[in-house]
This record gives C-alpha cells, sequence and structure tokens, in this order.
C-alpha cells in the first residue's frame, strides 16, 4: 500500500517537475541566498532557486549566457590571502577577532583547531556540531577553518561553507569573512560589503540552527544549563590592507541583513503559492526548445533591476525582456520608488508632457514641472544643437 502523499512530498515532486524528469537539483550556497535577500520582490528567482534550477545552464538555453561569476585570476588571488589569514594556526586571525570583538577577553594564545574532516556534507556538518559543542564545553578559543553548516531551506537542507568561525572564551560564535577586495583607509567598496554582510548573515542564521539543536540536547551533553549559544550578530570582514597582501578587518552589524534573509527564506518556504499560479506543464528543463523555455520563464513575474547584473544568472535576460517592456527598473530601484504608479517609460513620458497622468499625483507633478524647466532652459539658449 503506498504511503500517502504529505505536504513536503507533494512539493518536492512539484519542484521536480518544474525542473524536468532528468534534472538534478542545483543545491543553494550562501551566495545564492544572500543574493535572493538582496532582491526580495522578485518571484522569478525564488521559484528557481527553490526548485533547483540551474539558472547558468536556463541563461545560455534562452540566448543570454550570463558573465556572473569570479574570475580564475580572483580565485587564486582570494585563495592565496585565505591561506595568509590562516597561517599559523590561524593567529592573525584570532589576533584580529580578539582586537576587533572581544578585546576585554584573555589573548588567544594557544587556540585550537580541531579537525571537521569528515565524509560528505552530512558527516562534515556532524563533525562541525559536534566541534562547536566540544569548543563551548572547553572553553577558551577555538578556530572552525571551513566549518560545513546545513540550513533548511524550501523543504531541504542548503549545506554552507563560511570561511572560519571562531568560538570566543565566553561561549559565543562569531562568522569571519575573508574577501580580496581591498580595504583602502580603513573603507572598502560598499557595495562589496554590502554583499559581504548579506552573505555573513546567511552563515549567522545556520549557526543559530547548530545553536537551537545544542540547547535542546538532554542536560550534560549540551550547553551549560541547557541554554543555546550565542551567535553574535556582528561578524568580522577581513579584507587587504590597502595594496598590500596583509590583512586588516572591519565588524559589520548584520543584523539588518539577518532580519531579511530570514522572510525571504520564509517566503521561500511558500513557493508553493507561485507554482501553483504557473500554466499546467511549465517547466525550465535547458533541453527544451528556446521558445517553450522563453514562455515558461516569463509565466513567472521578475523584478529586475541593475544590480542583478552581479548576482544574478538571468540578468541579461531580464534586463532585455524589461528593456524592451519599456520598464522603469532597469533604471534602478532608486528611481523606481521615486515615480510611484509610473512603472513604464511611455508613462513617465506621457505625464512629463501632460497627456496623461493625475496631475495631483507628486511624481506627476514632479515630472511636469522637470518638463517645464527643460523647456525653458532649452529655449533660452542661443543654439540648442549639441555640436
Amino acid at each position: 500500500m503506498p504511503l500517502p502523499r504529505t505536504r513536503g512530498t507533494a512539493l518536492r515532486q512539484r519542484l521536480a517537475d518544474l525542473r524536468g524528469p532528468s534534472v538534478p537539483p542545483k543545491p543553494l550556497d550562501a551566495r545564492a541566498l544572500a543574493a535572493l535577500a538582496a532582491n526580495p520582490g522578485c518571484r522569478r528567482r525564488a521559484l528557481l532557486d527553490g526548485a533547483g534550477v540551474d539558472k547558468a545552464a536556463l541563461a545560455g538555453a534562452l540566448g543570454a549566457p550570463s558573465a556572473f561569476g569570479q574570475s580564475q585570476f580572483a580565485f587564486v588571488r582570494g585563495n592565496a590571502f585565505e591561506a595568509r589569514v590562516k597561517a599559523d594556526g590561524g593567529s592573525e586571525l584570532l589576533r584580529l577577532v580578539h582586537e576587533m570583538l572581544d578585546p576585554a577577553a584573555d589573548a588567544p594564545e594557544g587556540a585550537r583547531v580541531p579537525d571537521l574532516t569528515a565524509a560528505g556534507p552530512e558527516g562534515r556538518t556532524a563533525r562541525t556540531a559536534l566541534a562547536l559543542r566540544e569548543a563551548v564545553q572547553e572553553g577558551g578559543w577555538t578556530l572552525l577553518d571551513h566549518p560545513m553548516l546545513a540550513l533548511p531551506v524550501a523543504g531541504s537542507l542548503a549545506f554552507l561553507e563560511p570561511d572560519a568561525v571562531v568560538v570566543h572564551p565566553d561561549g559565543s560564535w562569531t562568522v569571519v569573512e575573508i574577501k580580496s577586495f581591498p580595504m583602502l583607509d580603513g573603507s572598502a567598496d560598499p557595495a562589496k560589503v554590502g554583499a559581504a554582510a548579506r552573505q555573513s548573515a546567511v552563515y549567522v542564521l545556520a549557526l543559530e540552527e547548530v545553536a537551537a539543536r545544542l540547547g535542546a540536547e538532554p542536560e550534560g551533553r549540551g550547553t551549560e544549563g541547557g541554554a543555546p549559544p550565542a551567535v553574535r550578530q556582528r561578524v568580522l570582514l577581513v579584507c587587504p590592507k590597502d595594496f598590500s597582501n596583509l590583512p586588516t578587518a572591519s565588524a559589520l552589524d548584520v543584523r539588518k541583513q539577518r532580519a531579511v534573509t530570514r522572510r525571504q527564506l520564509t517566503r521561500l518556504v511558500r513557493i508553493e503559492e507561485i507554482a501553483d499560479g504557473l500554466p499546467q506543464g511549465t517547466c525550465f528543463a535547458p533541453d527544451l526548445p528556446r521558445h517553450e523555455l522563453t514562455t515558461a520563464v516569463e509565466s513567472v513575474p521578475a523584478t529586475y533591476a541593475p544590480e542583478c547584473l552581479a548576482a544574478c544568472e538571468l540578468a541579461f535576460h531580464c534586463r532585455d525582456h524589461a528593456r524592451a517592456e519599456g520598464a522603469v527598473t532597469s533604471f534602478g530601484r532608486s528611481l523606481r520608488a521615486e515615480l510611484g504608479g509610473l512603472t513604464t517609460v511611455d508613462e513617465v513620458l506621457a505625464a512629463a508632457h501632460g497627456t496623461a497622468g493625475d496631475p495631483d499625483d507628486p511624481a506627476v507633478a514632479a515630472l511636469r514641472k522637470a518638463a517645464e524647466l527643460r523647456a525653458e532652459a532649452l529655449a533660452g539658449r542661443e543654439d540648442p544643437v549639441c555640436r
């Protein structure tokens, strides 16, 4: 007698049908989850990532291959810098954590660096949880180099690998993110720092899952008094100092990014609502004809913005369609927010020229005033033609 289908089983089958019967799911990583938090209004990305669709293969099949990704040079440079930061048992890394986040604690001398080797992601996840529990019970400083964490996403586990996690003498945990972009005069590119903060927030959420499990363990196995260990909401971003290869660091408060990511993951868990609104037989398998794939992709609403070019493999495809439709989102989120209910370029021009739009609408009134000022400026020029 077959077992009854639960809601989770039905959702997994639905997502498998969307991927294609023979297409394995692409696992979510921290970068993908962080990108979801950067554009929480995009239902297309939420559905495709939740279903495990390979967006790079999909973009290629649509005729809009993505240039998204890290160059080989940057990858090698990043690995070399990370190795330098973690040299000598992570002494320099622990010094930065102590200096920036916990100066009142004892100096991190003789810190433990446990071996986290295990078979498969599940084994490494279990070994990481064990190492964290032992570090809390033993006290002192502990550095976990590339631990493996698991975060429930859309009914399955996403396995995440932060650069490092540090356990403080008080038993609290800190996420460490190591990047190869420079920190010039104590500051770095705000866009890159923001992306690092969102990625670190994903690791904080995953660590909170581990901490909750340790706090729920029977007395004597978990933490003292059954309370879960504290996961610090300030993470450490380590970057090269100026134009050297010497490490420097900055503390990032990721509470806001954590809250946004948590809301987005909650939305991902309900992706069956998005899937239920799709036409029957919708499939994103990359071996389908291009016209069928285009119809399938366009059946899911997208929220394109220029920032997507640095975070999503489907950005070129979405940009082309946004431009073809005259969507103002192609010019940026800030402009879109200022225009209120005007969502297309044609609507904006009509409002500015006085042929459409509510004159009491502040956006319409501002556009008409700007059009008047422009007309006055052009009328006052001796030669209106630019040479």
